[in-house]
């Protein structure tokens, strides 16, 4: 009987068992790694939602112009109430000169006569008159608040009367101008120093009633 080497046996039993080995072995699962979603990891317990960045919102060009802020005046701090009071008597001036296109005169304190500046205005009225021939005014006499009610009552007449004779002096009919006075009763801007003071003494004219 031949023997078989010892050789080709070892290597058949390791063939042998190596087959068992990869016949008998279950086969390992593949693990499979996942990565959970930014809004798993924000559904965590004690886990708090990362915040939003705030986006601004996009407006129409139509809603920044609404929403624009408004221009600040050149100066700062408070305006004086002088300025208001101009402002103020400027518009009301320019009202009254839209129903009769007269200008009002001013005085220096205490004075009836009539100031350089004021000169201009009043022949500017009496064009006035040129030109609206038929038309007849009444000149109010007016004051400041200081002094006697009889003394501003004398005083806002003689205003009313040279504010009449100048424009009578450049050719204005007499008969067409009448006059009177409300000496401090009828201020024109209320207050208690020179900024109403100012805009108190003044001839005013009131178109008369046809």
């Amino acid at each position: 009987m031949r023997r078989i080497p010892r050789v080709w046996i070892g290597s058949t039993i390791t063939l042998a068992v190596t087959a068992l080995f990869l016949t008998g072995c279950p086969k390992r699962p593949e693990v499979v790694e996942t990565v959970p979603s930014p809004s798993a990891q924000q559904g965590q317990v004690g886990v708090s939602p990362a915040p939003k960045a705030a986006v601004p919102e996009e407006k129409s060009p139509t809603e920044v112009a609404v929403q624009a802020p408004e221009a600040k005046p050149a100066e700062t701090g408070a305006v004086p109430e002088a300025k208001f009071a101009e402002a103020e008597v400027r518009q009301d001036a320019s009202a009254a000169a839209q129903a009769t296109a007269l200008q009002d005169i001013y005085f220096d304190f205490d004075q009836s006569a009539i100031r350089e500046d004021s000169k201009k205005l009043l022949n500017d009225d009496a064009d006035w008159f040129r030109k609206n021939p038929a038309a007849k005014v009444t000149i109010e006499g007016h004051t400041d608040e200081r002094g006697s009610s009889e003394y501003n009552l004398a005083l806002g007449q003689r205003r009313a009367r040279t504010t009449r004779d100048y424009l009578v002096a450049v050719g204005v009919a007499a008969n067409r101008i009448n006059t009177i006075s409300y000496g401090k009763e009828r201020p024109f801007v209320p207050g208690h120093d020179e900024s109403a003071w100012t805009w108190n003494r003044r001839a005013h004219f009131v178109l008369s009633a046809k």
